[in-house]
């Protein structure tokens, strides 16, 4: 499901967001390869969510994780965030959202030579009012 985010990442990177369309992009500040400036780590130290709609500049999506210069207080900053780092993505143009974590406890995935792998990654519906406007 990762990829879905991925590809809709990659469009607006390609295209530009289309009609009213906007994403709300949850992560885990202190996962590995997260790059954010310090201050914003203070003011996020565990996570943090960050809207792509009318003000990012250079997304930039790859078949890992995406960068993009975001405004906080008046300030560009640049984000890099790893697809794994990501707990939730939401369009609320069309109640869409995927919630990320892992999966049940002691759940694992094969890798191709047999062995197990990383704990299983599950996504599932978000429920949208925590991302719905006033």
């Amino acid at each position: 499901m990762r990829g879905v985010m991925r590809d809709a990442l990659a469009r607006v990177e390609e295209q530009g967001l289309p009609g009213d369309h906007h994403y709300y992009v949850s992560f885990l500040t202190r996962h590995e390869g997260v790059t954010i400036p310090d201050r914003l780590r203070a003011r996020y130290p565990d996570e943090m969510t960050v809207v792509l709609q009318h003000k990012f500049w250079g997304l930039e999506t790859g078949e890992d994780g995406f960068s993009v210069t975001l405004s906080f207080d008046g300030k560009s900053e640049r984000l890099t965030v790893p697809f794994e780092a990501v707990t939730a993505f939401v369009d609320p143009a069309v109640e869409f959202g995927l919630r990320f974590g892992p999966g049940p406890e002691g759940e694992t995935d094969e890798a191709p030579d047999g062995t197990e792998d990383a704990e299983t990654d599950t996504a599932t519906v978000v429920t949208l009012d925590r991302f719905r406007k006033p």
